[in-house]
């Protein structure tokens, strides 16, 4: 994992597209018509976006972690205790076998407690991926109605992952 850099867009873009064409052909909604979009925030002001990228450079994934949880559909005690918030993640659908989302998240989870955060909190908006991030240790925590469909709000505590250098390997 590291941070992501304008040398990344490209990549991070075809990435995009190959996991929109396989969301497609499941008949689920896609980031095709955002991919652009959403791979130049690889170089946002904050520098909260990472890739996952193989020895060789290859991007294989791509996450945003940021410090503060989003301030709807949490309660005021939730939003006071210290959480990373992790959204926009995206792997390549060629690696899927290999798990890169679940190393992602369990990565944010380690470096959460190494910050000394309480909690890795993330949205979703579709069951099937409530039921994914519960392979995670994600809980779904709430669901809120915005303005275009539901969002269902998860956490997890922070803790540290005694395996997690391996499953970096094993990618």
């Amino acid at each position: 994992m590291r941070p992501a850099t304008a040398e990344d867009i490209p990549a991070v873009e075809n990435m995009i597209l190959a996991r929109s064409a396989w969301l497609e052909e499941r008949g689920h909604p896609s980031w095709r018509e955002n991919a652009s979009e959403l791979a130049r925030q690889a170089v946002n002001s904050d520098g909260d976006v990472w890739v996952l990228a193989e020895d060789g450079g290859q991007v294989i994934g791509c996450t945003t972690v940021q410090e503060q949880t989003p301030p709807w559909g949490w309660t005021h005690d939730e939003l006071n205790e210290s959480a990373h918030y992790l959204y926009s993640t995206v792997t390549d659908p060629a690696h899927r076998a290999k798990k890169p989302g679940t190393v992602m998240g369990l990565w944010v989870v380690d470096r959460a407690a190494r910050e000394g955060k309480a909690w890795v909190r993330r949205g979703c908006h579709f069951p099937e991926l409530v039921r994914y991030n519960e392979t995670q240790g994600f809980r779904l925590v709430h669901e809120v109605q915005r303005t275009n469909g539901r969002v269902y709000l998860m956490g997890r505590r922070a803790e540290r992952i005694a395996d997690l250098e391996e499953k970096f390997q094993a990618l």
